[in-house]
């Protein structure tokens, strides 16, 4: 067989060649714009051109900082196709892990929206690595801004080369892309997607028993392109000739439901919280989702519920998915098989809300105390992953040992797997916090609450909220001397400048003593069920 080589100027060019009246409708703070797909590889072009000019080299990182339009596409595939690193940060993130993934990716560029000026602003001078700031703006003008040099991006595109050639002689095993965990503990953590990995994992979303993306779908993903990059749906739906619609920025449930009315989307993809308040929107307004093959929902466990509800009053088929930073992200998708869709309606709901099975190329082992677990549905035990285009290190991290032992990836998420292979999450081994979508560290914060001069002791746990799926609560002991004296204000005032507004804990509980073990750890799941009948069956 020939050795030709897995790399992502085959997408984009492919897309230029074979779809190029297939369309990219985005919006942005201007309104909605469409491009073919012919415009969208011809604009690429003309970025790679530039990137040329800037003395961008084969594996130098660039980082975005952008909501999902069709700029955001360009730089997808511009900047790997130039040689160099596509590097998605997270801009709900605080400044100060901003900081820590710009420094630690070694950022030489940094293209950006308008509305994250006032973030880096004020990390600007602990940039040590960023050379400029293209800004991706509608507007002819740039805004004023202390960053320094800065750029339009729209006036480079118009400079550039619009016959500018992609790189031919790529490692198909070179990093194309880096995104950082969002910090489950400590420092956040860079996983490094290969060429090879992402075409690999497009290819995994194009089947039928997958997501099956094609040509003649209207994806949308709302799942930000910040978010491993929004699940792999641009760079599928590009390879494909999928139209693709970009919600942009600050979206709404009604803007949503719009786009998918007006533009006929039939598969979107996000977490539970979108399609949460688009059911909302769905209850209270009218709009026309007949159009809709799918929904593909992941980051967070699904509630039962709410896949009945897009099912059976609206019609849409529910698809449960699980993935992680660190596996690019697609591992399962919960489909039924063929002879298990005449189950009694309740149980066919609780197969649906399970993670699901594995998808062709990827391995699992569910590991408990005595070795790999038996496929009954109940052993529970810890979730093992390796394959294609799952990581195997952390980049430049000496934590990798922790995660990526003997060949597979462990995921830190305790699970059990039946008699049939579908998965089913039912624990984390660390105490997380899932709040729509993203990780919070309870660790980071029960740290930053003990260097309060009143607070004795404090405790993190998760509660379920019925918006974002979960929310940090913050227990605390205080000292003697201060009991009386500091309030919930005092202490979320406290936490506020060291913490993105969404890591806040939603309250303060004040408490005598927090349950301990044997050896004198926090005992949360204790403090989880003396808190029950306030937060768990409210």
């Amino acid at each position: 067989m020939m050795d030709t080589p897995l790399i992502m100027t085959q997408i984009i060019e492919r897309a230029e060649k074979y779809f190029p009246k297939k369309e990219v409708v985005s919006r942005t703070d201007g309104g909605i714009h469409t491009f073919t797909y012919a415009e969208i590889a011809e604009r690429t072009r003309r970025l790679t051109s530039n990137l040329e000019k800037f003395g961008i080299q084969t594996g130098d990182r660039i980082g975005t900082l952008a909501w999902n339009h069709h700029r955001h596409l360009e730089a997808y595939f511009a900047i790997p196709c130039q040689g160099a690193v596509l590097h998605t940060i997270n801009m709900r993130l605080s400044p100060q892990h901003v900081s820590y993934i710009v420094n630690s990716a070694e950022d030489r560029l940094l293209l950006i929206d308008p509305d994250v000026i006032p973030l880096l602003e004020a990390i600007k001078d602990e940039l040590t690595t960023v050379e400029g700031y293209i800004i991706m703006t509608d507007k002819d003008e740039l805004p004023e801004t202390t960053l320094s040099p800065i750029y339009h991006y729209e006036k480079l595109l118009a400079e550039g080369n619009p016959k500018q050639p992609f790189i031919q002689t790529l490692d198909e095993n070179a990093p194309a892309g880096i995104c950082y965990t969002s910090a489950t503990t400590g420092n956040p953590k860079g996983v490094v997607y290969s060429h090879r990995g992402i075409l690999l994992h497009a290819i995994a979303l194009g089947l039928a028993d997958s997501t099956a993306i094609s040509e003649r779908d209207v994806a949308l993903p709302v799942v930000p392109m910040f978010h491993v990059n929004a699940w792999g749906m641009p760079f599928a739906s590009v390879w494909f000739g999928t139209k693709m619609v970009l919600p942009g920025p600050y979206f709404t449930p009604k803007i949503l439901a719009e786009l998918i009315e007006t533009e006929k989307v039939t598969i979107a993809a996000g977490v539970p919280t979108i399609w949460l308040g688009l059911l909302k929107e769905l209850e209270e307004g009218s709009h026309d989702t007949s159009s809709i093959r799918a929904v593909l929902c992941g980051g967070s466990a699904a509630p039962k519920s709410m896949i009945k509800t897009f099912e059976q009053k609206y019609g849409i088929p529910f698809l449960h998915a699980y993935g992680m930073t660190e596996t690019s992200p697609l591992v399962f998708v919960s489909k039924p098989k063929s002879y298990q869709e005449d189950l009694p309606e309740e149980e066919l709901y609780e197969l649906k809300a399970k993670q699901g099975l594995v998808s062709p190329m990827i391995e699992i082992k569910v590991i408990g105390q005595d070795g790999e677990v038996k496929p009954d549905g109940k052993e529970m035990g810890e979730l093992l992953i390796r394959g294609p285009w799952i990581a195997n290190e952390y980049f430049k991290d000496d934590r990798s040992g922790d995660t990526f032992k003997d060949g597979w990836l462990y995921t830190g998420d305790v699970v059990t797997i039946d008699e049939e292979g579908f998965v089913k999450i039912v624990d984390r081994t660390k105490d997380l916090i899932k709040s729509g979508g993203e990780w919070i560290s309870s660790v980071d914060i029960e740290n930053a609450l003990m260097a309060h001069e009143g607070i004795f002791e404090a405790a993190v746990i998760a509660v379920p909220h019925e918006k974002w799926q979960e929310r940090p609560i913050a227990c605390v002991v205080l000292k003697e001397a201060y009991k009386g004296q500091v309030s919930q204000e005092d202490i979320l005032g406290f936490l506020k400048p060291q913490f993105a507004k969404w890591w806040l804990p939603d309250e303060v509980v004040f408490l005598d003593e927090i349950p301990k073990t044997g050896v004198g750890k926090f005992l949360k799941r204790a403090l989880r069920n003396q808190l029950q009948d306030k937060y768990i069956n409210k």
